[in-house]
């Protein structure tokens, strides 16, 4: 039965399943990362049918009678006046909605290193910091954090431009300068989600990895993560916050 669909309802069908997909996983994603997803998975549909001929007048002819109107009456004349009206619409609804001023008083400013749950507070870090450890922090980091982080921890990996808020820039000194050991385990470990309420509203996409499947289908350890921060901080040239 699914052999005798168009290639328009099996493209249909696919991005229905992906959006689905892409919104079941927890934590969940930022809309952000799931736009990229349906648009990734969209370009790809429209590479797939530019190949062949036939799939193309299957994928795109449909969709160019019905905005054309070739050969239209009663209710499908109807529906297509509908969409042409309704998608011009409801993209000026919604610049209008971005760029009319507000009467509503200001948002709370959200505070953007809040301090970390009671169980982390005040941690060190208990692995020495030797050169085999921060080079074995570093070869985790090139492997789990460099595709959004960066290479050289500037916040500009590869994968960086899909989030909203960017990575972190390890290199800034407004940014793990200016926080202690123990905050740098905590983000890591349980990652954007579980932020106190004065952190929020917040739209991180930072992996839980302390939970996340990682090395060989486990998270990384407490050890782990440990190294990184001893490798994060090398790296960048500073030194964790301490209080004396």
């Amino acid at each position: 039965m699914f052999k005798n669909l168009s290639i328009l309802i099996k493209a249909l069908i696919l991005l229905v399943i992906v959006y689905i997909g892409v919104k079941l996983i927890q934590p969940p994603l930022p809309f952000s990362m799931v736009m990229m997803y349906m648009v990734l998975t969209l370009i790809a549909i429209v590479i797939y049918v530019s190949l062949f001929e036939d799939k193309s007048e299957e994928f795109y002819g449909p969709i160019s009678r019905f905005l054309g109107g070739e050969g239209q009456s009663g209710l499908i004349s109807a529906l297509r006046i509908v969409v042409l009206v309704a998608i011009p619409l409801f993209v000026g609804m919604n610049v209008y909605g971005r760029l009319v001023p507000s009467d509503q008083p200001p948002a709370e400013q959200r505070v953007v290193h809040p301090a970390p749950p009671a169980e982390f507070m005040g941690l060190s870090n208990p692995v020495p910091k030797t050169e085999a450890n921060i080079q074995y922090g570093g070869a985790l980091y090139a492997q789990y954090c460099a595709f959004c982080h960066g290479g050289k921890l500037d916040g500009k990996g590869r994968e960086a431009h899909g989030f909203n808020p960017p990575p972190a820039n390890f290199v800034d000194p407004t940014t793990i300068a200016m926080l202690q050991e123990s905050y740098l385990f905590w983000r890591i470990k349980n990652g954007g989600v579980g932020l106190p309420v004065e952190g929020q509203p917040w739209n991180s996409a930072m992996p839980r990895w302390g939970l996340m499947p990682a090395r060989g289908g486990k998270p990384l350890t407490d050890e782990d993560i440990w190294k990184i921060i001893h490798y994060e901080f090398s790296a960048s040239g500073h030194e964790p916050r301490t209080w004396e």
